[in-house]
């Protein structure tokens, strides 16, 4: 197994978390605050929850919410500069926390240099060719330009900005929109990448579509797995377990070419405590997200059930993307019960690392009851949920189940399962 399979990621929004100012101020460029230091101290968090993986949304300069990027070699001001960064770094890699940058690299913000020179310039200018001829905009949002990704300069520009911070110490790209990217220039600019670093994890943000395909064309190692999210908390909202069992047979179909990055919450959609009409149920949609192929990750604040809903307009974000205080011990939820709730089935999940390829088995499936196995050769854990009001009988393949998180009383080919309950065994 390669060092991404043992991965489970904590993915923080810097900006958000440090408390930054909405829009970046000229002055900022020539006196840094050194805010990334209050992410180093929740590294003890993280590696307290099990993780041992800091994914980082945009660290680098930028207008505003870090995605409209003007330099891709200059760490934020609002953030600090690249030695507060390194130093991040440094401190997790001595905690044996590998980390995970964010690269914008689909469009820029007006502010980024060759657009600046184009729109002083025109035609005129040397890196006219960077960017389409009508200079189209990202999705509707004017100040996001996107890049002319036929244009080799851009593949030489991506992949030096991706090797550079490679060579500073991080272990991994989180390429955003790649879907909005074509496939080739992605393939060119990866094979290039992985011939200095073949370690580097590479994942992509996809919404729709063929991941494994994909996959396979552009050299990622991952993409988001927004399929299974939505089937995730729609399933149990709905109490509809038949959408999650569809959607764990489209799962196994990709893990035979790669290990989707899991989740229930990130830094662009409505929290998951927010988004599941019954809160009883954040418990089901983490054991799911624990006991399922792929490589998982936690937004920070899941973990203490923080709500939150994205707005689609401007400063939509803000509620799912809030400051984080200092110290983990000050945040309200900090040792309680969804806490620890996590810490237990991360738990289960780092003494069972052969999840990652982890192939899903319905067994017993109505609207609100499921039972699966997931395997891996000989390998094998029973997982039995109940979304119900009534105690659930379920079936599991015959063995000598033992419980090992969770609340069900099992039986040589089965278990029953109490009302809004969970819980998996081993065999």
């Amino acid at each position: 197994m390669r060092w991404p399979d043992h991965a489970i990621w904590w993915h923080v929004y810097p900006l958000g978390f440090v408390g930054a100012e909405r829009e970046a101020a000229e002055r900022d460029a020539s006196a840094p605050e050194p805010r990334l230091g209050r992410i180093a101290g929740w590294l003890d968090h993280l590696v307290g929850l099990g993780c041992n993986g800091l994914a980082l949304g945009p660290v680098f300069a930028s207008e505003t919410h870090g995605y409209d990027t003007v330099d891709h070699y200059r760490v934020d001001p609002r953030l600090g500069g690249e030695g507060d960064l390194r130093r991040l770094i440094d401190e997790a890699s001595g905690k044996g926390v590998r980390v995970l940058l964010d690269g914008v690299f689909n469009h820029v913000g007006r502010g980024f240099p060759p657009f600046a020179d184009v729109a002083a310039k025109g035609e005129g200018s040397a890196y006219r060719k960077w960017f389409h001829d009508d200079l189209r905009t990202f999705e509707g949002h004017d100040r996001l330009v996107t890049l002319n990704h036929a244009e080799p300069e851009v593949a030489d520009y991506v992949t030096d900005v991706m090797t550079h911070w490679l060579e500073r110490g991080v272990d991994g790209w989180r390429l955003d929109a790649a879907y909005a990217v074509p496939a080739d220039f992605w393939r060119t600019v990866t094979d290039r990448v992985r011939a200095r670093f073949p370690d580097a994890w590479l994942v992509g943000e996809v919404i729709h579509g063929d991941y494994a395909g994909l996959v396979e064309r552009t050299g990622f190692d991952s993409v988001t797995q927004y399929e299974l999210w939505k089937a995730i908390w729609s399933s149990l909202n709905d109490r509809n377990f038949f959408e999650l069992a569809h959607a764990l047979d489209r799962h196994n179909g990709m893990l035979a070419t790669f290990a989707p990055q899991t989740f229930v919450g990130n830094h662009d959609v409505t929290r998951i405590a927010t988004r599941l009409t019954e809160r009883r149920d954040l418990a089901h949609a983490l054991v799911i997200l624990m006991t399922v192929g792929g490589v998982p990750s936690i937004y920070a604040g899941d973990e203490f059930a923080f709500e939150g809903v994205k707005e689609e307009r401007e400063g939509g974000d803000d509620a799912i993307r809030p400051p984080f205080p200092a110290r983990p011990g000050d945040v309200p939820g900090h040792g309680g019960a969804h806490h620890r709730l996590h810490q237990d089935l991360i738990g289960v999940r780092r003494r069972h690392p052969w999840l990652v390829r982890a192939r899903t088995t319905a067994h017993t499936l109505t609207n609100t009851a499921f039972s699966y196995t997931v395997e891996d050769g000989p390998e094998r854990l029973g997982v039995v949920l109940n979304a119900g009001e009534e105690p659930a009988k379920v079936s599991l393949p015959a063995a000598g189940w033992t419980c090992v998180a969770g609340d069900a009383a099992f039986t040589g080919d089965g278990a029953v399962v109490p009302p809004a309950g969970w819980a998996i065994a081993e065999p």
